[in-house]
């Protein structure tokens, strides 16, 4: 009877200890590498899937991370699906309308890519008759929309990868996204070694905000203070550093060298 019961106390221990476990439900849309893609196996991995679950250690939470397309995320966080956005999302005037963002955990400039060789020029007469590849509904296809109206042929794309893609297959001549991704997911691979970089770096903050952050709901005030002193705890131990060191060779947290 005694072991009865202290097998009983420990299950009871056991199931409490559990029903209180905190649970982040976080997205990110699984097709921009190197900050977050999806290997044959259907594991996401990448810099942001890390970051989401050093924050969620540092918070004490079991993260459940969830992939979501690029335009369905911020209607998934508002319908209660997520808890959470950490998909490299610029923190706009625009978006700020609809959700919540913490401090910026990097910043990152838009940039131009075309292939080696082309006579592509951010002019109307360079861009005539040429097609520009984006990412559906980002500050990119923004951008482009507004500022390249009526010089360029916008194409939009559902991943970074598939825009990647009909580059190197000529359906497009030029790419517009962040720099980092272009860089280390695309340049920076053999399937990239046949493009460049051109063009200015794009840091307009009317479109470009003040850096990637974390989306919350928009009344979710508490979680976004936890958020921004979980960002501060794992700069402070490292931990940060070491996750962005593994997949860029050094600390993104501040503006690459392509906006200098």
């Amino acid at each position: 009877m005694k072991r009865y019961l202290i097998a009983l106390v420990l299950g009871c221990m056991a199931l409490t200890t559990h029903a209180q476990e905190r649970v982040l439900r976080v997205s990110t849309d699984g097709s921009y590498p190197p900050f977050s893609e999806t290997s044959a196996n259907g594991e996401m991995t990448g810099f942001d899937i890390d970051i989401a679950k050093a924050l969620c250690a540092q918070m004490k939470a079991r993260c459940e991370i969830k992939q979501i397309a690029w335009d369905g995320l911020i209607p998934a966080l508002n319908t209660r699906k997520i808890d959470a956005i950490i998909a490299s999302m610029n923190a706009t005037p625009e978006r700020m309308k609809n959700v919540a963002f913490t401090d910026s955990y990097y910043q990152n400039p838009g940039i131009f890519v075309r292939k080696k060789g082309a006579k592509i020029e951010i002019t109307p007469q360079g861009l005539k008759g040429k097609t520009l590849g984006v990412l559906r509904s980002s500050v990119f296809d923004r951008y482009a929309t507004e500022k390249l109206k009526g010089q360029v042929e916008l194409k939009r794309y559902s991943s970074q990868t598939d825009a990647n893609l009909d580059l190197r297959s000529g359906r497009l001549d030029l790419l517009f996204a962040d720099a980092l991704v272009l860089e280390d997911g695309f340049l920076n691979r053999p399937e990239g070694k046949d493009y460049e970089v051109f063009g200015p770096a794009i840091t307009d903050p009317v479109y470009f905000g003040n850096g990637i952050s974390i989306a919350v709901r928009k009344n979710d005030k508490k979680l976004v203070e936890e958020y921004n002193a979980a960002i501060k705890a794992i700069r402070a131990s490292g931990e940060y550093q070491k996750i962005s060191n593994k997949y860029f060779g050094r600390d993104i947290y501040v503006m690459p060298k392509s906006a200098n």
